[in-house]
């Protein structure tokens, strides 16, 4: 099993620092769009089966060529129902379970993927835009340049193809404070 340090050991070149290594929190997690998403897709998805159940009755009592087809109009949107209330937390779980974090002595490494191995590098000489927002209870997420506004629509990459929106960010980190001025302060030795 990957470690945080080891999965971004394998990127940093021989005259690197490892300074700190780390990964999201683990399992299913609520974020603050789920406050209107959660409702949403509950609506979407029973409507869409409400409607499946309608099509489907109805066209098995008549029978004939159309009463086959009529009712798979209604599967794709049975299918976007079921993502939305169950699949995007598995997805989003599974993405934060195979994201590993690091800063180094020049950079911050963001190593992430389900099926393929994909890394975001940023030079931290000439990272300018860096935010934090932290929780209560210390842990938080740090954010690396400016935010596009489709990424806090689908945070985390909760939705296919979301992840081109995404910001490069340390998302829901322990500790976040002291990550953020590990950087900060790796930031001003490495001018």
């Amino acid at each position: 099993m990957n470690t945080p340090s080891s999965a971004i050991e394998r990127e940093l070149s021989s005259s690197e620092r490892l300074l700190w290594s780390g990964q999201p929190r683990a399992g299913v997690c609520l974020r603050a769009t789920d406050a209107f998403l959660i409702p949403f897709s509950l609506f979407w998805c029973g409507f869409a089966i409400f409607w499946e159940i309608g099509a489907v009755v109805p066209a098995h009592k008549n029978g004939g060529p159309a009463a086959a087809v009529f009712p798979l109009f209604g599967v794709p949107f049975v299918l976007i129902g079921l993502y939305l209330v169950f699949g995007r937390f598995i997805l989003d779980a599974r993405l934060r379970q195979r994201t590993f974090y690091g800063v180094t002595s020049e950079r911050v490494i963001i190593v992430s993927g389900l099926r393929s191995r994909s890394t975001k590098s940023l030079n931290l000489r000439t990272l300018s835009d860096i935010s934090l927002t932290q929780r209560a209870d210390g842990s938080g997420t740090i954010t690396f340049g400016p935010t596009h506004p489709m990424s806090q629509r689908f945070p985390g990459g909760s939705w296919p193809g979301a992840g081109m929106y995404a910001t490069p960010a340390f998302d829901m980190i322990d500790r976040a404070k002291e990550v953020y001025d590990i950087i900060r302060q790796t930031q001003k030795t490495a001018t």
